[in-house]
């Protein structure tokens, strides 16, 4: 193999470890975060898709369709962060028989002290990096994201790995 080849197999076996390091960070911020204002972190996450879809809103069903689970884990989810006072739901304007799950502002403000040394902290990694890097890595955040996206669907359609009874298989035949 070339020296150039084996040049980017390092390099991309490197930027795979670190993408895996960086998702594996981010579930634990979620959690951590989550664990602070008394919900899950699939409840937290999708939180964060409510609150990015701002003004426009979702409807559960485009909720659950952006998250791969189902109507049925979107009611119970949506039910828990409206008791907890981070959503709302309301008629669609557009149509009355609809509803839309709309954040409240104020509550998800409150949050803000989770986040607010995160977020400066990160602007300051990305100052580091000029317009076409940052165009770059917009790029590759987008497409992997499309890329996790449709790979939740495919797993979901995957049979369930079932769980081995290591209790059974430590004990000695007799």
């Amino acid at each position: 193999m070339s020296s150039v080849k084996t040049r980017k197999a390092a390099l991309l076996q490197a930027l795979g470890l670190e993408v895996r390091r960086m998702s594996a960070q981010g579930v634990l911020l979620s959690g951590a975060v989550a664990e602070r204002v008394g919900v899950s972190s699939t409840d937290l996450e999708c939180l964060d898709f409510i609150v990015m879809a701002g003004a426009d809103a979702l409807t559960p069903s485009q909720l659950a369709t952006a998250t791969g689970l189902t109507t049925g884990a979107i009611t119970g989810l949506v039910d828990r962060l409206e008791k907890a006072g981070f959503v709302r739901r309301e008629a669609d304007p557009t149509d009355r028989r609809k509803v839309r799950v709309v954040a409240c502002e104020e509550r998800v403000r409150q949050m803000g002290i989770y986040y607010e040394r995160l977020a400066q902290r990160t602007e300051a990694v990305w100052a580091q990096f000029n317009e076409e890097q940052l165009r770059t890595v917009l790029e590759f955040a987008r497409r992997s994201s499309e890329v996790s996206m449709e790979e939740v669907a495919y797993i979901r359609t995957l049979p369930v790995l079932k769980a081995i009874d290591t209790a059974r298989k430590l004990k000695p035949k007799d």
